[in-house]
């Protein structure tokens, strides 16, 4: 028998959300205003590029080190743009940049566009099944330990994640899978490029200002933020097959509001930056559920301390 997914439940969830919300406060939480996209983007380009002059104008180790730690969430969220872009939630209507914005934002990020978009759709359509996801799937840790979820939080993730990709490429068109190995291709160039004009400046400044924030600070942020979505869930009650996450305006400026993302699963037309008021829209259905609001301190203790297994329904109070 095929394992249920959240379409096939989500007639009458749907119903129950649309039912807790207004329709007018609903269709004004869907609107596309591109303004808000590109002043958050611009702000994201600012510091991409800002980061790096500061971490060479700079010696003093408390100086350049936050700097590039800030500067590695900067990179991975270009992957929340990036997600945008997927969703078109950037434009009011169907728009010929959305597909470059998605392109360009990946590349930043080190993701194909196209493999992205792919990936992330199929996750939407079959949430719930341990083999149709290819999150769950693929990705989420095949060996519930400690030891082993700590790769993910360093340069071990690059491996993990392109193995994950390569898995799913035995179902994929064969033209996709070239049109996402040029993506890919375009964005390995564009990262080698940076890290050879970053090394022939100072091989010290290349370091603070590339491999360190690329290969050991993005993988703490995509574990991290990842923690935050499907792992800590109740697999009895469809509206929580994500992670409720409690608002934190920190995580709303380093993540780009994608720690949302069970309402990002409730209404995907939704933009980024209204996520944080669709949450409070539904704050009395989540009280009807009983369902559980976790911080980030909280999914990271359930993770690596207490070894909670993904997917699965934590019985510890904290």
């Amino acid at each position: 028998m095929a394992e249920p997914t959240y379409h096939d439940h989500a007639r009458d969830l749907n119903r129950e959300l649309r039912a807790a919300i207004p329709k007018e406060r609903l269709t004004d939480l869907h609107q596309r205003r591109p303004w808000r996209h590109f002043w958050i983007a611009l702000r994201q380009v600012a510091l991409l590029v800002g980061l790096p002059v500061w971490i060479y104008h700079v010696d003093s180790f408390w100086a350049w080190f936050p700097a590039s730690v800030l500067l590695g969430f900067v990179i991975f969220s270009f992957s929340v743009l990036l997600h945008e872009a997927v969703h078109r939630c950037i434009f009011r209507k169907n728009h010929r940049l959305n597909n470059f914005l998605g392109l360009v934002y990946g590349w930043i990020s080190g993701l194909a566009f196209s493999q992205f978009k792919r990936w992330h759709l199929d996750h939407h359509d079959h949430l719930g099944s341990s083999h149709a996801d290819p999150k769950r799937a693929h990705l989420s840790p095949r060996i519930n330990s400690p030891w082993f979820k700590l790769l993910y939080c360093t340069p071990m993730l690059f491996p993990i994640y392109f193995r994950a990709v390569a898995e799913t490429f035995k179902g994929y068109p064969e033209h996709l899978c070239r049109q996402i190995k040029r993506e890919r291709t375009v964005g390995i160039v564009l990262h080698l490029g940076i890290l050879t004009w970053f090394w022939t400046i100072d091989p010290w400044f290349a370091f603070k200002a590339h491999l360190f924030p690329v290969f050991f600070i993005f993988p703490i942020a995509f574990t991290v933020n990842r923690l935050g979505q499907h792992y800590v869930i109740n697999p009895d009650e469809i509206a929580n097959w994500t992670t409720l996450m409690r608002a934190n305006w920190m995580w709303n400026f380093l993540y780009l509001f994608s720690t949302y993302h069970l309402e990002h699963h409730y209404f995907p037309g939704v933009p980024f930056y209204n996520l944080r008021k669709l949450q409070k829209e539904l704050e009395p259905f989540f009280q009807r559920k009983q369902m559980i609001l976790f911080s980030y301190s909280q999914v990271l203790y359930l993770w690596f301390i207490k070894n909670h297994a993904p997917h699965t329904q934590s019985d510890i109070m904290i």
